[in-house]
């Protein structure tokens, strides 16, 4: 009786079993879960993370000696791969003709010499930065010295160049409700070789997202997609290159509107929030009239992001 109870191999675990269909289901028809509550920004935001909830519920089904629980496995690993195989790939650059290097140094920041030294290692022509408080921007710009000696800055966003800079531009991307000391977007244009097209550089941070009673508050941070992806359409530069920290994944589909007009490359998953143990990349490097051919994190600094070097090419 007792033998009875405990069930055989494919009558134990089929609650694991359910729930790795249910995770297979969420990253193949992640396009159909609600918006509402931002549920379906969460799940697209971790989705790679889906997998390491698969192989927990595969090893609890192992503890249960579960033979439906290991079948049940397959589907949500074939899915997995299927979704994220580009992202385990390293493609080879073939010519680098700007690189670009994005980071959300942190207002807390205090090691603005470390912080530097690592984005100079990348060799960048032009850097974005977020959070750079007003008293702190003539530190960032003593650091860069005479690599990156020309700048402009608009609140907390900045842009650091190896060749001049011309025509900045703020770009208002508040959402509805918040008033004009919130400066988080700016535009320049840079001719980085006397050969190179004009390229119109965006600096942006966009609004974090909030946990509330009613789950996740997206509201702030879509209304500014929404005004980035409006101004993004009426620029009509050659070259347009967006960078910063959009507090979204890549996948999130607040952000298609964007996504829709820019490009990165499919390859890598490059978390880079947050820095203690990276878990999703919401710092981007994106880019239209030019290919970005790699984009990958760069060593830790003094913020709580990790930046991010982006190498492109004209097109």
């Amino acid at each position: 009786m007792k033998r009875e109870r405990r069930g055989t191999a494919w009558s134990r675990g089929t609650v694991c079993a359910v729930l790795l269909l249910v995770t297979a289901g969420a990253i193949l028809f992640r396009a159909h879960l609600p918006s509402a509550f931002g549920i379906g920004s969460l799940v697209e935001t971790f989705l790679p993370w889906l997998g390491a909830v698969a192989v927990l519920l595969l090893l609890v089904g192992l503890a249960r000696r579960s033979a439906t629980a290991v079948v049940a496995f397959i589907v949500p690993a074939v899915a997995w791969g299927w979704t994220f195989h580009p992202k385990l790939s390293d493609v080879p650059v073939s010519r680098r003709d700007l690189v670009v290097v994005q980071h959300n140094v942190s207002d807390t920041n205090t090691d603005i010499t470390g912080t530097v030294r690592e984005i100079l290692a990348a060799s960048p022509d032009i850097v974005t930065l977020n959070e750079v408080v007003p008293e702190r921007v003539d530190d960032y710009s003593r650091a860069f010295g005479d690599v990156l000696p020309h700048h402009e800055t608009y609140g907390t966003v900045g842009v650091w160049s190896a060749q001049p800079l011309e025509n900045a531009t703020p770009l208002d991307l508040r959402p509805a409700g918040v008033d004009a000391s919130w400066r988080r977007g700016l535009r320049v244009e840079t001719r980085p070789a006397d050969d190179a097209p004009v390229i119109a550089v965006y600096a942006v941070h966009l609004p974090s997202i909030r946990l509330g009673v009613r789950g996740l508050d997206v509201t702030a941070r879509n209304g500014s997609i929404a005004l980035l992806a409006e101004a993004l359409r009426a620029d009509d530069a050659d070259v347009v290159i967006v960078s910063g920290d959009f507090n979204a994944d890549a996948g999130d589909r607040a952000l298609r509107p964007v996504i829709s007009q820019v490009s990165e490359p499919q390859h890598r998953f490059g978390f880079t929030f947050p820095a203690a143990l990276p878990a999703i990349r919401i710092d981007h490097v994106f880019a239209r009239g030019a290919e970005v051919e790699d984009v990958r994190p760069l060593d830790r600094t003094g913020s709580d992001h990790l930046p991010v070097v982006a190498l492109l090419r004209w097109q």
